[in-house]
């Protein structure tokens, strides 16, 4: 007997199969951009690497939902489920099956090597490419070998016919053969509850008026890995298509977003960044698997995170590491005698071609300072010492209050060249960021940023570029897409601001934009579709956000 979809059912083109905690899914997926023409095993140990080609003897519908993927055909079906984080069992039944290499060239340094194990009799093949072995152990049926043991280019995999199944298994250099325990009915079944208890976790609140909540949830479920190289803790990834890192920024979304009902996970993902904090006090750039980039940094919404998660399991800890970075903006990234600290790119920012940086690029910008006045208030909240609660407060204030006396114009929040001095307003999103501080801001500065958001808001939310300037490019990144991180951002200080209207119409636009065009890392301003990476955790975190504050506004 086959368990019969449930759940919510997604195309592979958009969102990969995959599992919390492992590190390969399943997805036509191998490349930035790049669609095969069969359904990959896709392993994310060492970057992106498409391992093998999962290819159906005859032409096959394929249904992916959380806890199966299946194809049917006219002959019979295949179907895989995840028994645990680093092993699959697929099965057929009257559908056969060709598990290939993804690469069939063998060189020194590169692509797989094939062998069958004479201990145990199953099929290995050893991948430079993630230096990992993916072992296929035939538990019923029959099946054929190719390229076993060969050299240079060949076609190197199993081909699988009648009724069979087999696991296939992600390891470093050994273990013990693999035995099997469970049924195939009881891997899907104790799949399922897996995700349905994350689901009920993160959106229990989820019904009829939030019809894209459980396959959000898919999306950060499936894009958890467990803790592996420079991974120091369970971590939501970006995705598990090609834009498979944490950022520094982003992790603060999904954090949010899980908070409530998984809150060690949600500290794990707060916390992952401060594990690769510098000498200097900066956090990095990124996080993958194998590599930790420093070149740029990304911009300090860790206090207005802070403000959204439950109390930190290590106050004490967490305010070193959060005063650390605060300190690395007041020395570093000010010049001597400034007030203003500025970025030295617009990647440091999260907008990276933004076009508050076209004048320049090492700036001083209103979203960077009123970030920090939000930071160091909470600095003087965690602060046990009162001095040094009294510190920061002042800090905060001077910060604020140099922030609207050199970049506030009278109209509104413009950038200044750090080697230059000169000044310059925008039509970027960015500069309407300063909302974040809520009823902190005058109510004339208030005013002006809510009516300024309100001019780029679109049918299905809020460009990045206002649409009307010359500037605007339907997919141009920064320069005119509608992104979660914006949107969050804004709608929470609107609401502190006490434009709420204008947040709940904006918190609405974009929910209404998940539901229709999924979970894209941004989306076109115009017409609402999915841009880039289609399986973009923060942009699900975002859904969640503000879906599960609207219902609690909604049930009182």
């Amino acid at each position: 007997m086959t368990v019969a979809a449930s759940g919510p059912v997604f195309s592979l083109r958009e969102i990969p199969f995959s599992y919390h905690g492992s590190w390969f899914g399943f997805s036509p997926v191998v490349a930035e951009k790049t669609y095969a023409q069969d359904v990959h095993l896709v392993s994310h140990q060492t970057g992106m690497h498409p391992i093998l080609k999962l290819i159906p003897a005859t032409a096959a519908a394929i249904t992916a939902t959380p806890h199966q993927l299946s194809w049917t055909g006219d002959d019979g079906r295949i179907d895989l489920a995840y028994e645990s984080a680093d092993t699959v069992r697929v099965r057929g039944r009257g559908l056969g099956l060709r598990l290939l290499a993804a690469d069939p060239v063998l060189t020194p340094f590169s692509g797989p090597y094939f062998y069958q194990d004479p201990v145990d009799g199953s099929y290995v093949f050893t991948v430079y490419q993630t230096g990992r072995r993916y072992r296929i152990t035939l538990l019923s049926g029959q099946a054929e070998h190719l390229g076993v043991q060969a050299l240079r280019t060949a076609e190197r995999g199993v081909v699988l016919s009648g009724e069979w199944e087999i696991a296939i298994e992600e390891y470093e250099t050994a273990r013990t053969p693999y035995a099997r325990t469970d049924p195939f009915e009881q891997v899907v079944k104790a799949a399922r509850a897996e995700f349905d208890g994350f689901a009920e976790a993160v959106a229990p609140w989820r019904g009829d008026r939030t019809p894209a909540a459980e396959l959000a949830a898919y999306v950060l479920w499936s894009a958890t890995v467990r803790p592996a190289g420079f991974v120091t803790r369970p971590a939501v990834l970006m995705s598990k298509h090609w834009m498979d890192k944490v950022w520094s920024w982003d992790h603060c979304f999904n954090a949010i977003a899980v908070a409530d009902g998984l809150p060690d996970l949600a500290w794990d993902q707060y916390r992952l960044p401060f594990d690769h904090q510098d000498a200097a006090g900066a956090l990095p750039d990124s996080i993958t698997h194998s590599e930790v980039l420093y070149n740029f940094v990304k911009p300090p919404i860790h206090g207005w995170a802070l403000r959204h998660l439950p109390p930190p399991p290590e106050p004490v800890d967490t305010y070193r590491l959060l005063e650390r970075w605060t300190a690395f903006w007041l020395t570093a990234r000010r010049a001597p005698g400034g007030e203003l600290p500025h970025y030295q790119h617009g990647n440091d920012s999260g907008w990276d071609n933004a076009t508050t940086f076209d004048p320049e690029r090492v700036v001083e910008t209103a979203d960077l300072a009123a970030f920090l006045v939000l930071q160091m208030r909470e600095l003087a909240r965690l602060a046990t010492d009162q001095g040094a609660a009294a510190r920061w407060t002042e800090e905060a204030d001077r910060m604020r209050d140099a922030l609207l006396a050199g970049l506030w114009d009278g109209e509104r929040f413009v950038a200044r060249g750090a080697h230059s001095g000169r000044t310059w307003p925008s039509s970027s999103l960015l500069d309407l960021i300063p909302i974040v501080l809520g009823d902190e801001l005058p109510e004339p500065v208030r005013a002006a940023l809510a009516a300024g958001i309100e001019q780029h808001l679109t049918a299905f939310g809020l460009a990045t570029e206002l649409p009307a300037s010359e500037h605007y490019q339907d997919d141009g990144y920064w320069r005119g897409p509608i992104w979660a991180p914006s949107t969050v951002l804004i709608e929470d200080g609107l609401r502190r601001a006490g434009y709420t209207g204008l947040a709940d119409e904006i918190s609405a636009r974009f929910r209404m934009l998940c539901e229709k065009s999924g979970f894209a890392e941004n989306f076109d301003a115009r017409t609402g579709e999915g841009l880039r990476d289609r399986a973009y955790t923060w942009t699900a975190s975002a859904y969640l956000i503000l879906a599960a504050a609207h219902e609690q506004r909604s049930r009182g």
